[in-house]
């Protein structure tokens, strides 16, 4: 998918958190493995595959959606897609309205903290439910005053949401921009995992 859609471009991280935010723990790389899936399928009762109702997700990354379903597909689980309107996507998201399957993303700044609040702690906007350990331990690491300390807290949390499989991460978005010969300097990637050109005032033009 990366390879088809952002030209390889796009990082492959396992973990809902950026690489460059702080506190940030890198899980174990996943692997496509369409056969273990399989296998595990056929270990849960489902040799055959099942169906999955619908797979919620921004319009605007229909695209992914459509090779998502075609990945699940290949190990046997069937699911149709629901492209919704940006605003309206999101706000039923928050809502808690949609079941079954939602393919959601970010790309709001902040640190592991932030990320997990709205993601994973229980009563976080996207959040449709929680584990007791995690949100002990993220009520914790809020009134820790030692940087270290608060970190590890962060890191345990992260490996929680890993080992029990709590989001199925895709991949950290790459977002693929071209410049004109004029510009002299465009602004991309002068703001880490910015997506766009900023800061306007840094952008030139040659000869100007």
């Amino acid at each position: 998918m990366a390879q088809a859609l952002t030209l390889g471009f796009s990082k492959i991280t396992g973990s809902i958190i950026p690489q460059s935010f702080e506190m940030y723990w890198q899980p174990p790389v996943p692997v496509h493995d369409p056969a273990q899936a399989k296998r595990l399928l056929a270990e849960a009762g489902h040799p055959g595959g099942f169906d999955a109702g619908e797979l919620f997700c921004d319009s605007s990354y229909a695209n992914l959606g459509e090779a998502v379903l075609n990945n699940f597909a290949e190990v046997g689980i069937r699911i149709s897609l629901r492209p919704i309107e940006r605003a309206a996507f999101l706000k039923a998201w928050a809502d808690k309205k949609y079941k079954n399957i939602i393919q959601g993303g970010s790309g709001a700044f902040g640190n592991a903290a932030t990320r997990l609040a709205a993601f994973v702690v229980g009563g976080g906007t996207y959040s449709y439910g929680s584990y007791p350990e995690i949100d002990k331990l993220f009520e914790q690491q809020a009134a820790e005053l030692d940087p270290k300390r608060r970190g590890e807290m962060l890191v345990k949390i992260q490996q929680i949401v890993h080992a029990r499989t709590v989001i199925a991460p895709i991949w950290q978005l790459a977002f693929i921009n071209g410049i004109g010969p004029r510009v002299g300097e465009s602004g991309f990637g002068l703001i880490t995992d910015f997506a766009y050109t900023a800061p306007f005032e840094d952008i030139t033009i040659k000869g100007a």
